[in-house]
């Protein structure tokens, strides 16, 4: 699914570090920042997600019950969904990601505006592509330290990144750090998507990646980090 920060272009480098020594399909995967589930979609055995945002969640969680959203959707139904999230919350969790522009919570209803793309049908392509991979996920609306973790878990997360805008929330840093130690000490393996890390994190993988901002900024390089400890 479009999402901003998605790992979905570099999960096949990612993915082969972070499971490097994974024993078997019933260790745990665990993603605490599930996001758009471009990665944890492509592992098999057990997983399980979570997320802070409810109707992220609530999409998922219909998805598995056969929901799938349509390929017509308008700009009027997203302006209706939009004020009306608590009301229509998988639908929330689908338009405010989804259909949005840049994969940014509600950021605007995503055109074309030289009518060459439709976006709507490419979302729902890109989602109807995924849902298969999303069955047998175990899904969680919990912040990443009231998620129960099973024992030996290989942990995913990919968080809101340090001094950047891109998200729109308050994020405590070093409570964060401090909860990755002692998973560490807890017998967890654990992988973190940063730009920078305290010292005491290894960084294992790097990349200088471009990303694509709006046509008036055109694009931006920056370098992806895959932190563990």
């Amino acid at each position: 699914m479009k999402y901003m920060g998605s790992k979905n272009r570099i999960a096949k480098e990612l993915l082969p570090i972070i499971l490097k020594d994974r024993i078997s399909e019933e260790q745990y995967y665990v993603e605490p920042f599930c996001g758009g589930c471009n990665l944890i979609d492509k592992v098999t055995g057990n997983r399980i997600a979570s997320d802070v945002n409810p109707y992220l969640i609530a999409m998922y969680q219909e998805i598995q019950r056969g929901w799938i959203p349509k390929n017509d959707y308008t700009e009027d139904e997203y302006k209706l969904i939009k004020e009306n999230k608590q009301k229509y919350p998988h639908l929330a969790g689908y338009f405010g990601f989804a259909l949005s522009y840049g994969g940014k919570w509600f950021g605007g209803w995503r055109r074309d505006s030289v009518g060459k793309r439709n976006y709507v049908e490419e979302a729902y392509n890109n989602m109807y592509k995924q849902i298969p991979s999303l069955k047998n996920i175990e899904f969680y609306n919990l912040s990443y330290d009231k998620l129960y973790i099973p024992n030996n878990s290989v942990i995913y997360c990919d968080i809101p990144y340090k001094d950047t805008t891109k998200y729109n929330t308050l994020f405590d840093y070093d409570n964060f750090y401090n909860w990755c130690r002692y998973m560490k000490k807890q017998g967890h393996q654990i992988f973190i998507s940063e730009y920078n890390m305290p010292e005491d994190f290894t960084c294992v993988w790097s990349k200088e990646i471009t990303s694509s901002l709006t046509k008036d900024t055109g694009s931006k390089k920056a370098v992806e980090n895959l932190f563990t400890i």
